[in-house]
């Protein structure tokens, strides 16, 4: 099955490329476009991008994009809450993967905080965003559970995690995988974006977009939040 075959709302664009290496080439390179265009308008540009294993390719080909790297600012929609070393923080994955060369240039905006414990910290990475300039680009992922960013179904903070109308940038929110705890940027913040993309690869990430389009309960499928908003999907097989 491919992605045009799926019902799509009007807002949602697809791209169907070919293989992973030439997803990873399309979006840093659609990504780059926009953050280019940001900086000629305001000066500046925000980027907010998803970690885990399948964006790696993706990190490494944006950051050999020629861009004034030193007016890009930086952030992740998700976090796990382990230290910037540990084998699983996504700000370890950015800074090995996105963060160098010339791109180590960008200011970065962390989501992990020491503190004494999970709240606490979702509590300073809250305070953390009030200074993140307007996001021009998200980049979102999806679990195949229907999850995206740390927005979990059934973890206990998603009601408010989905509320558009929340005042919180950040949230501690549990993961049924280890590791458990995470903090997420808030559906509010996250949805603000000027351009948001969602990057699937695989038969079996399109069947749990199908699942997705075929109903309306976001906290069944977090990523339903985001289907009917102004979308682009860069998917692969």
């Amino acid at each position: 099955m491919a992605i045009s075959e799926l019902q799509l709302p009007a807002a949602v664009k697809a791209h169907q490329l070919a293989d992973a290496e030439t997803l990873a080439a399309t979006l840093a390179g659609d990504v780059a476009e926009r953050l280019r265009a940001a900086i000629g308008a305001k000066g500046q540009a925000c980027v907010v991008l998803s970690g885990g294993r399948s964006p790696v390719p993706f990190l490494e080909k944006l950051s050999g994009q020629a861009l004034d790297w030193s007016k890009v600012t930086v952030s992740l929609a998700d976090e796990r809450w382990v230290p910037v070393e540990h084998a699983d923080s996504n700000a370890g994955l950015l800074a090995r993967h996105l963060l160098k060369g010339a791109a180590a240039k960008a200011r970065f905006v962390s989501l992990y905080h020491q503190a004494e414990n999970l709240d606490g910290a979702a509590d300073k990475a809250d305070h953390a965003l009030a200074e993140l300039p307007p996001i021009d680009v998200l980049v979102l992922g999806m679990g195949d559970d229907g999850h995206t960013a740390s927005l979990f179904p059934s973890s206990p903070n998603l009601e408010q995690g989905l509320d558009l109308a929340s005042k919180r940038r950040c949230l501690p929110l549990l993961a049924p995988s280890v590791p458990h705890q995470r903090l997420s940027m808030t559906r509010a913040l996250l949805a603000s974006a000027a351009f948001i993309a969602l990057s699937v690869q695989g038969q079996g990430k399109l069947a749990t977009l199908r699942a997705a389009l075929a109903g309306n309960d976001l906290t069944e499928m977090p990523i339903r939040a985001f289907l009917h908003d102004p979308l682009d999907i860069y998917w692969c097989p």
